[in-house]
């Protein structure tokens, strides 16, 4: 209880200090704002970035042309052999009628040619369109495929799809670093802002110490001012995400441009943003409050 009394007293001087000092907080509280906008816009574009090569990704699809007279019989086994393999997500038949059927609804000129075909002299060909599981593997399975008897030619964009793979992995690996850098680059941002605020005030310290409070009794205070300073400073960018993401959304409805480059779902999206930009907001606040003290300290 005592433990509890002297926390929540802490925490009331603490805001009492960040108002008392309000010109030196808001000094902190804007670059804790600034930054943070930055984070935010760093890690929405990121994830979206991700999410568009994880869609295109997933919707790369291995199809295999089987022969042309094969019989009823041998696609049975040809679809036995595919279900054997490992790393299949899912698979479609469609038969030499389906695809007929497809393209004479997809066009006039196509249905006026392919009415008049028979079945046995119809000269498309029956397919298993295959996803995989591992986006990295597709090339292996296709081989695995084309090597099934009865399948004539199997293709899947071989070449450009493992270019676009490695496109895709660059790009989240650069992503990754540059929300890092950018949370790091926060970090001495505030750190050094709170300093300021700290520095200003080593009288202050001087003073407790000469009248022989702890060390760690100095440190709490402006360690909690540190997480209060964070918790506003994140209110602004907290905000701008949650309804600028929904505005952006709302407006192109759901995509970029061209309806490949679909954006995440604001919820629950928006709000796992907010929470680590509080979180951040948080850590680094009482971070650079304690490594301030701490220099003055002399601990």
């Amino acid at each position: 209880m005592k433990a509890f009394r002297i926390l929540s007293r802490n925490i009331r001087d603490s805001f009492k200090s960040v108002f008392r000092n309000f010109s030196l907080s808001l000094a902190s509280i804007s670059c804790i704002a600034i930054t943070l906008i930055v984070v935010a816009v760093a890690i929405i574009l990121t994830y979206n970035v991700n999410n568009f090569a994880t869609l295109v990704e997933k919707d790369v699809t291995i199809v295999a042309f089987l022969d042309v007279d094969i019989t009823e019989e041998e696609t049975k086994k040809v679809e036995e052999e595919i279900k054997k393999l490992d790393n299949i997500e899912n698979y479609i038949y469609r038969s030499k009628s389906d695809i007929t059927e497809e393209m004479m609804d997809s066009s006039d000129i196509f249905g006026s040619i392919m009415s008049e075909w028979t079945e046995d002299e119809n000269p498309l060909q029956a397919t298993f369109q295959v996803k995989v599981i591992d986006i990295d593997k597709i090339g292996d399975i296709a081989n695995q495929i084309k090597d099934i008897e009865h399948v004539d030619v199997v293709k899947y964009g071989e070449g450009m799809v493992e270019q676009l793979v490695s496109v895709f992995d660059s790009i989240k690996n650069v992503s990754l670093i540059v929300v890092v850098a950018l949370i790091l680059v926060t970090a001495f941002l505030i750190s050094n802002t709170i300093k300021i605020t700290i520095f200003s005030r080593r009288r202050e310290i001087e003073i407790m110490r000469l009248v022989g409070a702890s060390n760690i009794n100095i440190k709490i205070p402006f360690i909690l001012e540190g997480l209060v300073l964070g918790i506003i400073g994140s209110i602004l960018p907290v905000i701008i995400t949650i309804y600028g993401y929904v505005a952006i959304y709302n407006k192109f409805g759901g995509k970029l441009f061209t309806q490949i480059i679909q954006l995440i779902k604001p919820e629950p999206f928006i709000y796992f943003v907010a929470i680590a930009l509080v979180a951040i907001g948080m850590i680094v606040g009482m971070f650079g409050s304690w490594r301030a003290v701490k220099k003055h300290l002399k601990i």
